[in-house]
């Protein structure tokens, strides 16, 4: 099959072809794939742009400079937004490599990002990264004033079992001076962390 058929494939009403055509698509990329695909980020059909962002996390490492550029400097907030949940992407299906390190930058500027959708998008890519950027999320958690985004920052938290998540979870937990739903939030995810670690078989 031909690349343009399967990036017609990508529209294709069956997730199950869709996906097979975002697999061909990352084993017989050449330098058109990345481009093109970036190209659909802000297509308005919203299945052609999901499959070209899970295409993107399929590709893997070689689609985050794209990705990094266009998430700094695009004005369409549709491909910021785009850009955070492609490198979201990328790190959960490549997690046991480490994740390159002007992705994590992109992401932690993205933070800041004045649209609701973009910023909570970055700390949940952040959150599939996992414990490498575990300093990142509390530095982030600590210097932001948007409320959105700490319960999303706290709710990354709760999925990474390390004692520095569980530190800072229960601190908010017990500070009755911080936001209600911030509290509130820190208590669920407290709740969710001794979860995964006894899942993972390690103590939170």
């Amino acid at each position: 099959m031909t690349n343009d058929a399967l990036f017609e494939r990508l529209k294709h009403p069956n997730p199950n072809l869709r996906e097979k055509a975002m697999i061909e698509l990352a084993e017989n990329q050449d330098e058109n794939t990345i481009p093109r695909l970036m190209s659909i980020l802000a297509a308005e059909d919203m299945t052609y742009r999901r499959a070209a962002v899970k295409a993107l996390g399929v590709i893997g490492f070689e689609a985050v400079p794209s990705l990094v550029d266009s998430l700094a400097n695009s004005d369409n907030p549709t491909i910021r937004a785009s850009c955070t949940k492609a490198l979201a992407q990328v790190a959960v299906n490549y997690h046991d490599d480490p994740f390159p390190n002007e992705g994590i930058k992109g992401l932690k500027s993205a933070i800041a990002d004045e649209n609701p959708v973009v910023n909570v998008a970055a700390v949940m890519a952040l959150g599939a990264i996992g414990s490498p950027v575990l300093d990142v999320l509390i530095e982030s958690l600590r210097t932001t004033d948007n409320v959105a985004v700490s319960v999303a920052i706290i709710n990354a938290l709760g999925s990474i079992a390390d004692p520095k998540s569980a530190e800072i979870l229960n601190n908010l937990a017990e500070d009755n001076s911080v936001d209600t739903y911030v509290q509130e939030s820190a208590k669920s995810a407290l709740s969710r962390l001794e979860m995964v670690g006894k899942f993972q078989g390690g103590q939170p």
